[in-house]
């Protein structure tokens, strides 16, 4: 009998075979076969029970899971992403517990395992994480200390009209104060926003934005009419460093999903597309758990400033030693016997200068240096 069998099932049949026809012993025959007897046994267990397709080889794997994902837990992690297809693991279980504690939840793992083998995830190119020397840190310690603004950028709603995003969030929180659909980044319809929210919430201590319109300008300092009007408010506003959008980078991450999930595709008209900004405002707030905020959700880290939105803008109460100039509508001064430009942003309201030396004054406006002027060369200082 041939016993050099290359096909595994060949070979079981020839064992079960010769065992039948008592050719050899059990262990004898196991010696040959190069098998344990409890092996041989089984083989033989096998063919008299269901003949030799049962001497195949067959799956080593557990039929049965002791910590298997029950498939009503897996549907609904389904369904859920399916609803939110930008939310990771642990917003899902986060949400999904609140919403049916009674489930018994798996591992944030396991859960991007289940959507992997859903099809919910599309796998992505890794990027190496980058890190921007010199930028500023965004320091907010409770809610108020500092809000960020800024455009998204504009996009082309379904009637070929550009939209433009105004986009205002408290830092702490990560609570959207506003999203206003506008047709233009112009100065009087944003401050109406501003004015709108500062109503709502009250004032912060300060506000970070870019350098862009209606934000800054190119005159001194950079200073805009929104901008002076945050200083006419006792608002700090701080500005990042031009090219460096990563010192407002909560804002950017929070653009991106709002991007993702109210402009793919956008709407037909500026109406239709502000109540989808709404609706994703509202759900950002509410119901979207956030990493940072451990897994909380902004509207209850959240609380009204305690500094209300004043009837009447204060004055500026300059010191009484300094010497006060009214702005002319061309945004010069008259400063004794001479003409100093400063800037059309601060037509009608009044500056003040001080000489801290010989001829030399700093000019102020509120509590912010604008810039410092030579009397005897007749130069301005930004």
């Amino acid at each position: 009998m041939p016993w050099n069998i290359t096909d595994p099932m060949s070979e079981r049949l020839k064992f079960v075979l010769a065992v039948e026809e008592n050719l050899f012993n059990m262990t004898e025959l196991c010696l040959r076969f190069g098998i344990s007897r409890k092996t041989g046994y089984k083989w033989l267990r096998r063919y008299r029970r269901f003949g030799a397709g049962a001497l195949e080889e067959r799956s080593r794997a557990r039929r049965t899971m002791a910590h298997r994902t029950p498939s009503t837990v897996e549907q609904a992690l389904v369904e859920l992403r399916k609803a939110h297809p930008y939310w990771g693991a642990r917003k899902l279980l986060v949400v999904l517990h609140r919403r049916r504690p009674e489930l018994t939840l798996p591992a944030a793992s396991t859960v991007t395992d289940i959507l992997h083998r859903h099809g919910c995830i599309v796998p992505k190119r890794k990027r190496r994480a980058r890190t921007y020397p010199g930028s500023r840190p965004l320091a907010a310690e409770a809610p108020n200390h500092l809000w960020t603004a800024d455009f998204k950028g504009e996009f082309l709603l379904g009637n070929h009209h550009y939209c433009y995003p105004l986009t205002i969030c408290d830092a702490h929180s990560r609570f959207i104060l506003g999203c206003q659909a506008l047709e233009a980044t112009a100065h009087k319809a944003t401050q109406s926003v501003f004015t709108r929210l500062f109503r709502t919430y009250g004032l912060p201590q300060a506000i970070r934005t870019d350098n862009g319109t209606p934000f800054a300008s190119i005159g001194l300092r950079g200073l805009s009419r929104l901008g002076a009007y945050f200083i006419r408010l006792g608002i700090k506003h701080e500005r990042i460093d031009p090219g460096s959008p990563q010192q407002n980078g909560r804002h950017e991450r929070m653009h991106r999903t709002l991007k993702a999930e109210t402009t793919r595709p956008p709407e037909n008209t500026m109406k239709a597309q502000q109540r989808r900004f709404n609706d994703f405002v509202k759900e950002f707030n509410t119901v979207r758990p956030h990493e940072a905020i451990e897994m909380a959700v902004p509207a209850k880290r959240y609380r009204r400033s305690k500094r209300p939105m004043p009837r009447r803008l204060a004055r500026p109460n300059y010191a009484g030693h300094m010497e006060l100039r009214r702005v002319g509508k061309n945004g010069g001064i008259r400063f004794r016997t001479q003409k100093i430009f400063l800037t059309t942003v601060l037509e009608r309201q009044y500056v003040a200068l001080e000489e801290i030396d010989d001829a030399i004054w700093n000019i102020f406006y509120y509590d912010v240096l604008l810039a410092r002027y030579d009397e005897r060369n007749r130069h301005l200082y930004p």
